[in-house]
């Protein structure tokens, strides 16, 4: 283009953006560009404001805001209404208030650090409910300097039901400890998004993790929201979602190979003692807040094992791959997540029911090291007559 045309574009009306086709435009043609950029701004603002003009009764529709294939935002402002717009209800504040606890929040819908609390004290009951009624409307809650034993660990464990021991893991002293070290020998390998042990025809209720070690950089847990993860799916896979079923094993644990491998015989006496491929829902209900949450572990789920639950009807290799590879990236969307900050005598207690978490491995080769104790769960289930509204 040259001065002359440049020249004559600036003295018309033109909107024509192809004056500016590289990188090397002269002063001339970069401010014809900006003119007709700053015209077109408005009047697409514009636009956009008449599309957002308020429906039914002055109020805005969320749901005319969001594009059907971007609803994230949408998902964490549903579980945020349905919550009340209040990171935990007035009522639970209250009792927080009535026995001294701070919240600190960390996401808008999930986890919460609850301080002035002494876990090594024989908690009345009162206060087993005030955290459990916590943990549910939260979904993770964490606490700070503790220095549990592991018997006090487990003791804490057991005020919120039976424990699950862990078959795959290094014991603590304590047999319902599992010891989680990682170091220079070890690097850390659970920094893929999950839920606990779905192998498991009953999977746990939550895990009670305790940091006994920190590394000096690095190997937080983050935590994501699985409610707002389902209500942020489209809704064209909400609806597919309905009935799927899929079949989880522990054969990860299983796949060493060479001189790591375990031998058959071992390999044989775990099969028939723990069931190996039980089948579980895509979507659970919450058995205690009736919410629905997307329910997944890529490590257990076997990735070709999607069936129709009424018909028994399986999907095939190609629709069940291609349903788990969008799902599988949902919790890693940091609008759902929290991240901790593990100090040494910090407590993380998650609803394996609820969320999601994701251990960073960003610290090799320094060592962390976790005891862990899991409390027993029920058989997931999904049952959309107990769906509690977003709205």
């Amino acid at each position: 283009m040259t001065h002359l045309q440049a020249d004559t574009a600036l003295n018309t009306d033109s909107t024509n953006l192809a004056v500016v086709t590289t990188g090397t435009n002269t002063p001339t043609e970069q401010a014809v560009y900006n003119r007709v950029a700053t015209g077109l701004g408005e009047k697409i603002h514009q636009a956009k404001v008449m599309q957002q003009a308020p429906v039914d009764g002055g109020q805005i529709d969320p749901e005319k805001l969001f594009m059907p294939s971007n609803r994230i935002g949408l998902g964490i402002a549903q579980e945020y209404a349905r919550m009340g717009n209040t990171p935990v209800t007035a009522a639970l504040q209250r009792r927080a208030t009535e026995f001294g606890v701070k919240f600190e929040h960390l996401g808008l819908t999930v986890g919460t650090v609850i301080h002035n609390v002494d876990l090594k004290q024989t908690l009345a009951p009162e206060w087993v409910q005030f955290i459990r009624e916590t943990l549910l409307e939260r979904k993770v809650i964490f606490f700070r300097d503790q220095n549990l034993d592991e018997d006090q660990q487990v003791a804490f464990g057991r005020r919120f039901g039976e424990l699950d021991a862990f078959p795959f893991g290094k014991p603590g002293e304590n047999p319902y400890v599992l010891e989680i070290i990682h170091g220079q020998a070890s690097p850390g390998m659970e920094n893929g998004w999950h839920t606990d042990v779905t192998w498991m025809e009953k999977p746990s209720l939550g895990s009670i993790a305790q940091c006994v070690q920190v590394p000096p950089y690095g190997g937080d847990t983050l935590f994501s929201d699985s409610h707002a993860c389902y209500l942020g799916l489209p809704l064209a896979m909400q609806a597919r979602l309905q009935h799927l079923r899929g079949i989880n094993d522990y054969g990860l644990f299983l796949a060493a190979t060479g001189p790591r491998a375990l031998p058959a015989e071992l390999v044989d006496e775990i099969k028939q003692q723990i069931p190996f491929g039980v089948s579980h829902p895509l979507l659970r209900t919450h058995p205690e807040t009736g919410k629905t949450g997307l329910y997944l572990h890529g490590g257990f789920l076997r990735h070709d094992s999607l069936y129709d639950g009424r018909t028994n009807s399986p999907l095939g290799e190609a629709e069940s791959k291609g349903i788990l590879r969008e799902l599988l990236q949902q919790h890693s969307r940091p609008e759902y997540s929290c991240r901790f900050k593990w100090l040494p005598g910090s407590i993380a207690f998650w609803d394996n029911r609820a969320v999601q978490h994701y251990a960073a491995s960003d610290y090799y080769p320094h060592e962390r090291h976790l005891r862990r104790v899991t409390v027993s769960g029920d058989v997931p289930f999904y049952d959309p007559s107990r769906q509690v509204s977003a709205s």
